[in-house]
């Protein structure tokens, strides 16, 4: 079932993505060839509006083949992709992208409206010799109240902690059917952040439970307060995204943290699926939201390396030389296959099959 739901979601994803360069190079008067969900052998097919839709044996990806997207054997005819300005042939590669970044938007919107998966503000434990233990706080408390400012779930508790000025705070606990106030003051704590990287921060000392039943809640929002969380919560994950990825460039993070190849994936999506379709959808928006920013990279083989191409078309007042333009897509197609390479290999030592090869053989 795990690799069911894992092909569902990717086939849906590629769909979303390949439908963008569909719809758009249609809406141009440009002929679609071929729809393919999938590489390598074709399993199946059909014909229609001239198109053929295809399901391949390879699941990782699809592609839109383009009447006259081949500069080598172009007919001059109107309907081929290089008949078009630089400016609609740009539109027809940037649509996948965006079409993939519109999905993502959506589906946190509707995860919004039906219930936004968050850590309630439980307590699952309290470290010793901090200021949480000090005031008496124990594992079970349930925080509601941080001086005048409701605490619904563990992202509130942990932002109006790490943005106090170090006073002494109110918390409000519910504790055995009642609620008592404890004081509190924030400690100043030297750790690392999700980069890596040190930084100080103010904390309490409470760390959150990991009781699937007591310790996830469902947020519902109206539509237009969820359109507008929507967009917060896109914007908030580019943001994150590009800040890891800058992290990787400079050196302060490993790149075997940041990328996650498919097997990890699947581990994630299975994860999502056995919690409910809300936690699927927020997944498949997280995956759909990434996969246009990758794609965006100005890498040959990916539409971000299409794109350079027509912009150097553009400055040129002509294209690339074709010997040239293969040249660089060959390097950018070993780049991605290296990649590829890299992060199976990243996804299957950090699962830990490795180490169980490693133990079956010292056995």
């Amino acid at each position: 079932m795990s690799l069911i739901v894992f092909l569902i979601v990717l086939g849906v994803l590629v769909i979303v993505h390949e439908w963008g360069h569909y719809i758009t190079a249609r809406k141009l008067g440009i002929t679609v060839e071929q729809f393919s969900v999938g590489f390598g052998p074709k399993l199946f097919s059909w014909k229609a509006d001239g198109t053929e839709f295809m399901v391949c044996a390879v699941p990782l990806g699809g592609f839109v083949k383009l009447a006259g997207d081949d500069r080598t054997k172009l007919k001059g005819v109107k309907e081929e992709f290089y008949s078009q300005s630089v400016g609609r042939r740009a539109l027809v590669i940037v649509m996948g992208p965006v079409i993939n970044i519109i999905f993502a938007y959506l589906c946190f919107w509707v995860v919004f409206m039906t219930g936004f998966p968050v850590l309630s503000s439980r307590i699952g434990a309290v470290m010793p010799d901090y200021p949480a233990q000090e005031a008496g706080l124990i594992a079970g408390d349930v925080v509601v109240k941080i001086d005048e400012k409701k605490v619904t779930s563990w992202d509130d508790l942990q932002e109006y902690v790490s943005k106090s000025d170090g006073h002494p705070m109110t918390f409000r606990i519910r504790r055995d059917g009642s609620e008592i106030e404890k004081v509190i003051s924030p400690k100043v704590h030297v750790g690392k952040n999700i980069f890596g990287q040190e930084e100080k921060v103010k904390i309490v000392g409470v760390q959150p439970g990991d009781d699937p039943k007591e310790d996830i809640l469902l947020l519902k929002y109206g539509p237009v307060e969820s359109f507008s969380k929507a967009g917060i919560q896109l914007w908030k994950l580019t943001v994150l995204t590009f800040k890891g990825l800058y992290h990787v460039i400079s050196g302060t993070l490993p790149a075997k943290d940041a990328f996650a190849g498919p097997i990890r994936i699947f581990d994630v999506i299975s994860f999502a699926a056995e919690r409910g379709f809300t936690h699927l959808l927020y997944i498949m928006g997280i995956i759909s939201a990434n996969l246009a920013i990758f794609n965006l990279f100005p890498v040959p083989v990916l539409d971000g390396g299409h794109l350079l191409f027509l912009g150097i078309e553009k400055l040129r007042r002509k294209p690339l030389s074709l010997k040239f333009e293969e040249n660089l897509t060959k390097i950018g197609l070993g780049l991605l296959l290296m990649l590829m390479v890299f992060v199976i290999y990243n996804d299957i030592s950090a699962m830990g099959w490795f180490a169980k090869l490693q133990s079956l053989f010292h056995k």
